[in-house]
């Protein structure tokens, strides 16, 4: 079992392509007394998400090919350069759909119990009316429950607000680049028998049009991207 940890580094990285208009909110709602760096990875972004974040303090690294699992590689690129790693790494969306405040709560499973990973449950927190659409919804479902009778572990969301080990993130060796990057870490975290567990979170709607379920194609390719996965590392 993992030892707490006391006085940890933490470092976010948030992945973002053209959210000007929401970057700077969840920026400036991390809570700062808990955190070390923030990464914002900016995803071929035609609008001003770059200046915004860096205008709220953020570190901004860009990298041109899109997919979402490819701006969160990049982030972890810049934290594997730093002479001094993070012990957590925290996972944020930059739409304004989360609570950054929650990140506080997220972390303490892992510095005060011993976990390797949490992931805030949007399902058991307060879900706000059309924060989730119905694909999104019945996929998370699915998904989770695939992970339960195939892996054995428990999960009710693929929720991107996560907190991880460092050490455990880099030990599951991350590869995918676009829509399977959630579940790939959930379902290489269940094979390891890492120590995994959920908090719940709120969740609104996001600021802005999703690049994945905002479209019926996205939606779809997001859909058979996850179940893919989930089959791929049985």
């Amino acid at each position: 079992m993992n030892e707490a940890i006391n006085s940890p580094h933490i470092d976010f990285i948030i992945p973002a392509v053209n959210e000007e208009h929401s970057i700077g909110k969840v920026i400036n709602d991390i809570p700062k007394d808990i955190t070390r760096h923030i990464i914002v990875c900016n995803n071929g972004s035609t609008d001003r998400t770059k200046e915004v974040a860096l205008e709220a303090g953020a570190i901004v690294v860009d990298e041109s090919k899109s997919g979402y699992g490819q701006a969160c590689l990049k982030g972890m690129e810049y934290l594997q350069d730093l002479s001094e790693k993070p012990d957590i790494v925290v996972f944020l969306d930059g739409d304004y759909s989360d609570y950054p405040e929650h990140a506080t709560e997220l972390i303490k499973p892992i510095t005060n119990e011993g976990f390797d990973m949490v992931i805030g449950s949007r399902i058991t927190g307060d879900l706000q009316p059309g924060s989730m659409t119905v694909p999104q919804v019945f996929g998370n479902w699915l998904a989770t429950t695939l992970i339960k009778i195939i892996y054995n572990y428990d999960f009710s969301d693929l929720g991107p607000f996560r907190a991880i080990r460092y050490q455990a993130l880099i030990d599951i060796d991350m590869q995918d680049k676009d829509y399977g990057w959630t579940v790939e870490m959930q379902v290489k975290a269940a094979k390891m028998g890492l120590r995994c567990t959920e908090i719940p979170i709120n969740y609104r709607r996001r600021i802005g049009t999703s690049k994945v379920s905002g479209t019926i194609r996205g939606t779809i390719l997001a859909g058979h991207k996850i179940l893919w996965t989930i089959f791929k590392h049985i």
